[in-house]
């Protein structure tokens, strides 16, 4: 089956498609956690219409068990760098986070969060969530042709703090 033409609208993003792998692993941290790693996949699609769909699913660099998993999708507002990006997540939480894109950066900061009722006690990486007040993620191309994602998080007792930093080469276009 033909690929999809890309809906121009997404055009400022296609820098971000591909499937992407964690090289080398990621980097967590918060004041109220233990400093970990993790091993990432991205895929970053598109079907033709003015979004993209992503994937990230995160694993545990000596075991390979799933850790993280997050799915959604990135909207363009048509003609303006305005970006919404729409996240579900295998813990419960769902976030709207939005932004601009200039160039081959992408910055977004939370907007709103929401979590299921009945949510398990959160993994170490999402420990500092019940109280998470902020969140913003940046992505940029680097001069490396690889792509690196930073995520940074408050809570109600922490003030903006690194979280997360990765770096990911492309595997497949």
């Amino acid at each position: 089956m033909e690929s999809p033409k890309m809906n121009p609208v997404v055009e400022p993003l296609s820098w971000m498609l591909g499937t992407w792998l964690s090289d080398p692993p990621g980097a967590g941290t918060f004041p109220t956690l233990q400093p970990f790693q993790y091993l990432e996949e991205v895929h970053i699609s598109h079907v033709g219409q003015p979004m993209l769909n992503f994937s990230f699913n995160a694993f545990h660099p000596d075991t390979r068990k799933p850790m993280h998993r997050e799915c959604g999708f990135i909207r363009l507002e048509p003609d303006t760098n305005k970006v919404a990006f729409v996240s579900a997540q295998n813990t419960g939480i769902v976030e709207v986070e939005e932004g601009e894109v200039n160039g081959q950066e992408l910055c977004i900061a939370s907007h709103s969060i929401a979590r299921i009722s009945f949510a398990k006690e959160p993994h170490v990486e999402q420990v500092s969530l019940f109280s998470l007040s902020d969140i913003t993620r940046k992505f940029r191309l680097n001069s490396e042709g690889k792509l690196e994602q930073t995520v940074s998080m408050a809570t109600t007792t922490q003030p903006m703090t690194q979280h997360l930093h990765i770096t990911y080469k492309k595997v497949t276009p």
